[in-house]
């Protein structure tokens, strides 16, 4: 990573805390962080224009606006050439269900993660993937019962604690 800031406790705090209240202000922020808001702004500037932080958003309760399904589908390409995790990879991305691809290792190649009204609409889009001939060959689906840990938030700190 050419040219990336090296990140400092400072830094890894300001991340932190912006993933846990990333409307708060900055004079808060710098508050929490043990900065002058002058200072802690320029921080948060340079971490945004870095790539560090990528935008901010609202995360929503899902089981606040209806009954959705979350479904777990693992794929199988059928060859394992450069351009067909390529194709794979372009191909996917026009379902907006679509909320996670992991290109994973073991007895499968993908494993992706879709929010659906139903189990119909869920037939509907895993048919529209198969009919796109995007290289799949197999595969595997796990509707999720429950739902006990969500965690939308990185574990910042813990990533940079010394072992």
């Amino acid at each position: 990573m050419l040219n990336m800031p090296k990140l400092d406790r400072i830094d890894i705090n300001i991340l932190a805390e912006l993933q846990n209240q990333g409307r708060m202000t900055n004079t808060d922020l710098a508050s929490q962080v043990g900065l002058s808001p002058s200072p802690c702004l320029a921080r948060v500037k340079r971490l945004e224009s870095a790539g560090y932080i990528t935008g901010y958003n609202a995360h929503l309760n899902l089981a606040k606006l209806g009954d959705f399904q979350i479904v777990f589908t693992s794929i199988t390409l059928s060859d394992h050439r450069r351009s067909d995790f390529i194709k794979f990879e372009q191909g996917i991305q026009a379902y907006e269900e679509l909320l996670e691809c992991h290109l994973v290792s073991g007895g499968f190649d993908y494993l992706l993660k879709f929010v659906v009204r139903n189990i119909n609409r869920y037939q509907q889009l895993i048919e529209s993937v198969l009919d796109n001939n995007i290289g799949v060959v197999k595969y595997f689906s796990y509707i999720v019962i429950k739902s006990p840990v969500v965690r939308v938030r990185q574990p910042i700190r813990s990533l940079f604690k010394p072992d």
